[in-house]
């Protein structure tokens, strides 16, 4: 069968420690810096051999993830630009949703026909993280499309514990190739709720919001803070596609970060303006530009505001933890989005249109146009591209 494949040469940087838990695994925990020269191709890759536990998938969304665009980017040195864990070969796509074409001896709530979306983060359910309800943080974490074979393929193979199903987004929007494409949404929307409501535990309804960053995770932020209540959102964004499609998404206005410091002027001034001097409940970091934007987030906190982090960049931010003490203002981190009810709490805001994310979607390509599909989105012209089959 068909997958769209990445490879990359295993090549530390000379300051780089490589552990030996990495050396035997062939993972890389940053990937940025072991993976030079990667390459994208549509190649014949082996059919997934179904589990007793599993489901067989017949993919009929997957979303281009910036992580996805970050495997294929590079910097001066030719090393990759995504931070994360990750192992190569392997058929990339993790925002995606499919029908069930086959079930395991063992799975007992799935059957063929079924309509569904997976989680993409593959905890195992018995380590200790895992034991205490930590399972994003998983010590035997495998991530489809990043360590093990993904959706961007004819077929995958998944465990039926990760799959939610979403045959009642065919019943709101009246259309199952709607539904399939608003059920591959629901990995980049769990991340931005699992980093706003569950890591951070939210804010009160009222709060100022602001999201740096409108990409699909700050697409889905900003959607989430509409429907949690936020009295004003403030984006922050260099893109005109993106601007408009944040405005869409219920942002109550978007500014350009380098259009204000032409006008002699900063992202902390104009969320202190626009917010008559109170500054924001909630930050959300999702640039993955921390040296950038953490300064101006700091600088416009409200009292007993919070910072949330879910942009990945392999780099240190600076701190002023003086004004963290003053402001009694906090900062999360979070990866993943699994466990806690993340994912059936987005799939029911969906189906009940309190959310709707798919109007970021902004081009289609099939399987056989994947490359042509990672290509344009290192343009960044779009909001959410989707391979369709």
């Amino acid at each position: 069968m068909k997958g769209l494949v990445v490879t990359a040469q295993w090549d530390p940087r000379p300051d780089y420690t490589v552990t030996e838990w990495e050396r035997k695994t062939g993972k890389a925990v940053t990937g940025s810096s072991v993976w030079r020269k990667p390459k994208v191709a549509l190649d014949n890759v082996p059919e997934p051999a179904l589990k007793a536990n599993e489901v067989l998938l017949r993919p009929r969304a997957c979303g281009v993830c910036g992580s996805d665009v970050h495997f294929y980017e590079t910097d001066g040195q030719g090393y990759m630009l995504y931070p994360g864990l990750t192992k190569f070969p392997v058929v990339i796509g993790h925002e995606f949703s499919g029908e069930v074409v086959e079930v395991g001896r063992e799975v007992r709530d799935l059957k063929p026909g079924d309509m569904v979306t997976c989680e993409e983060m593959i905890w195992c359910g018995e380590c200790t993280p895992c034991r205490n309800s930590y399972p994003n943080q998983c010590e035997r974490l495998e991530e489809i499309g990043f360590t093990i074979n993904g959706a961007q393929a004819e077929l995958i193979a998944v465990g039926a514990k990760y799959c939610w199903k979403i045959n009642a987004l065919a019943e709101r929007y009246g259309s199952t190739d709607r539904a399939y494409e608003a059920g591959a949404l629901t990995e980049p929307t769990t991340v931005a709720y699992n980093a706003m409501f569950t890591r951070a535990e939210g804010f009160r309804p009222g709060g100022h919001v602001t999201v740096f960053g409108t990409g699909p995770i700050g697409f889905a932020a900003i959607a989430l803070a509409r429907a949690a209540g936020a009295a004003k959102i403030i984006a922050f964004e260099v893109s005109p596609v993106r601007t408009q499609l944040a405005k869409t998404m219920g942002a109550d206005v978007v500014l350009n970060p380098v259009e204000l410091q032409r006008q002699g002027s900063s992202p902390r001034g104009a969320i202190m303006d626009l917010t008559d001097g109170e500054g924001a409940a909630m930050h959300v970091e999702a640039a993955g530009a921390p040296t950038r934007t953490i300064p101006e987030m700091e600088a416009s906190l409200a009292i007993g505001g919070k910072i949330v982090i879910i942009g990945r960049a392999a780099e240190r931010a600076p701190v002023y933890l003086e004004h963290f003490q003053t402001h009694a203002a906090q900062i999360f981190g979070a990866q993943g989005h699994s466990g806690y009810g993340n994912f059936p709490n987005v799939i029911k805001l969906m189906a009940s249109g309190r959310i709707d994310l798919t109007p970021i979607i902004t081009s289609r390509f099939s399987l056989g146009e994947s490359v042509q599909a990672i290509h344009k989105a290192t343009k960044r012209e779009d909001g959410k591209i989707m391979i369709r089959s």
